[in-house]
């Protein structure tokens, strides 16, 4: 069984939030069919750990592979 791609977000809205989340960043996005039929999206912030936040907070976005690499080596 291979592992999930990994999703990307960019974050459009922190309106409750603003801690920790910062506006047109890109956020790693972790599977979670709960909480997406809940109308929830579960991102890993800027405390580095993951929570659910809106998914109206944020726009899905395909990156570029070297961009993909990139980011996977700040986690």
């Amino acid at each position: 069984m291979s592992e999930p791609k990994t999703t990307y977000v960019v974050c459009l809205e922190n309106s409750e939030y603003p801690a920790s989340l910062e506006l047109r960043k890109i956020y790693i996005c972790l599977p979670d069919a709960e909480a997406e039929t809940d109308g929830f999206l579960r991102v890993v912030d800027e405390s580095g750990e993951d929570y659910l936040y809106p998914s109206r907070f944020f726009a899905a976005i395909t990156v570029p592979e070297v961009v993909e690499k990139a980011l996977a080596g700040a986690l």
